[in-house]
């Protein structure tokens, strides 16, 4: 923990602390930095020494979002990733593959969607830190005193959805997704793999580390709501993902899909599901990081990722599509690797508290796999579009995609430790979350 006083006027300290969570967050941050780094090794050729500042200060932000505990350092980690990942994308960024979306279009869209969504938390955060000096005296923006702010139910209600419209734009939930598509088909490799590892972990980190302990009462009380976005979705983003034709828009709408289990997963109230978010989320990061990576792959040989014109792949190069047809697997839940766990976890987790959306989500698993079987089919079986043998892949693409196969695996077979070490941090935010429940079962 490190803490010292910065602007004592204001009451904001520079202060960051370390738990479960955040470590778990911290670590999965370090390693897909690296292996943005190593994916984007030959994709990247023009203004090589701006490209890793870039990359470096994503970093920086993200690790500073997860560390965090004052909520004025927390708002300005958060705005601080949005800088350089526009840069990512207008700088070093791809066309669309039907040519008609530019990456400008693409980095401005996520740039005014989040710089829109971070202001109406700093507002909720202003309106909060104005509330507790109402009732002390003392402007602070420490998380620990705000924590002891009483608030009246309307007020939290309203503070609460503006902490949550900014995850939710981050996170994405539908109707405040649409952004996130066109980043990733325009976004180069690592820009990929940052933004569906890392910045899409830090919108479901905020509402576990900010949001519901909070404003526990309106969470509660908004429970229902979000576990209904989430189903939303989870459908939603699976029936895009069939309609593509663009394979990195394809992953991003699969992200879409997966994100709305996490949604359910936190608004649950449950030890189980809450646990289960968690491993979601690591798992989520290694799979669609992978995914990436092989999408990146995929375009240095062809030149292209509109898989009507790809095709026959399977024996035209070596690796790739094996391994492709693991991760879509993982990505749909196989048994063994993390995805499963997780989404069983929060399953298992959500059904007691409310048994129809979990029902329902359930079949959601099924068009998962359809859209996973979907992409493979379409990359790498049916008619070749040539014959020419394409190169396979190198040592240092190997090290990749195999590091993450070996990680997620483990995540899958041995998911005990990474559950010990986030156990008292989930522990009490489920705690929190099932006070207000209990209190809002007995209003009723």
């Amino acid at each position: 923990e490190f803490h010292h006083p910065w602007i004592t006027r204001f009451g904001i300290d520079v202060h960051l602390a370390l738990d479960g969570l955040s470590l778990l967050m911290i670590l999965l941050t370090g390693l897909l930095g690296v292996l943005s780094v190593l994916c984007s090794w030959k994709e990247i050729q023009r203004k090589v020494g701006f490209f890793h500042l870039n990359l470096m200060w994503i970093l920086g932000g993200v690790v500073g979002v997860f560390l965090a505990i004052d909520l004025f350092m927390f708002f300005f980690f958060w705005e601080m990733m949005l800088v350089p990942m526009y840069f990512l994308i207008a700088l070093w960024g791809h066309s669309s593959s039907d040519g008609k979306k530019t990456r400008i279009y693409a980095a401005t869209k996520f740039f005014i969607f989040t710089q829109a969504s971070g202001l109406i938390m700093l507002v909720a955060i202003l309106g909060l830190v104005l509330v507790h000096f109402n009732q002390t005296g003392v402007i602070t923006f420490a998380y620990a005193d705000l924590l002891k702010t009483k608030l009246a139910p309307g007020t939290e209600y309203i503070l609460m959805l503006g902490f949550f419209i900014a995850f939710a734009v981050k996170l994405p939930v539908v109707p405040l997704h649409s952004w996130l598509p066109d980043a990733h088909a325009q976004a180069p490799t690592a820009g990929s793999v940052d933004l569906a590892g890392i910045l899409l972990k830090t919108a479901a980190y905020g509402l576990l580390r900010f949001a519901l302990p909070l404003f526990p009462n309106a969470s509660a009380e908004f429970a229902p709501i979000a576990m209904t976005l989430g189903l939303v979705g989870i459908f939603y983003g699976a029936f895009l993902a069939f309609a593509q034709t663009d394979i990195k828009r394809l992953i991003a709408f699969s992200s879409v899909s997966h994100m709305g289990f996490v949604l359910i997963g936190i608004y649950s109230g449950s030890q189980q599901a809450l646990q289960g978010v968690l491993i979601q989320m690591i798992a989520h990061g290694l799979s669609a990081a992978a995914l990436f990576i092989l999408s990146g792959q995929l375009y240095e040989r062809l030149h292209t990722r509109d898989m009507r014109e790809m095709g026959g792949l399977w024996s035209r190069i070596a690796y790739i599509p094996a391994i492709s047809l693991f991760f879509a697997a993982a990505s749909l839940g196989l048994p063994g690797t993390g995805n499963f766990v997780g989404e069983f976890l929060i399953l298992l987790g959500s059904f007691a508290s409310s048994p129809w959306i979990t029902a329902i989500a359930t079949s959601g698993l099924v068009f998962g796999s359809v859209y996973s079987l979907i992409m493979i089919h379409r990359a790498y079986f049916g008619p070749s579009k040539s014959d020419e043998v394409l190169k396979g892949m190198d040592g240092r693409e190997m090290i990749m995609v195999l590091g993450l196969a070996v990680l997620l695996v483990v995540l899958g077979v041995f998911p005990q430790p990474f559950l010990d070490t986030s156990a008292a941090t989930m522990h009490g935010v489920q705690q929190w979350l099932g006070t207000a429940f209990t209190q809002l079962a007995s209003a009723r």
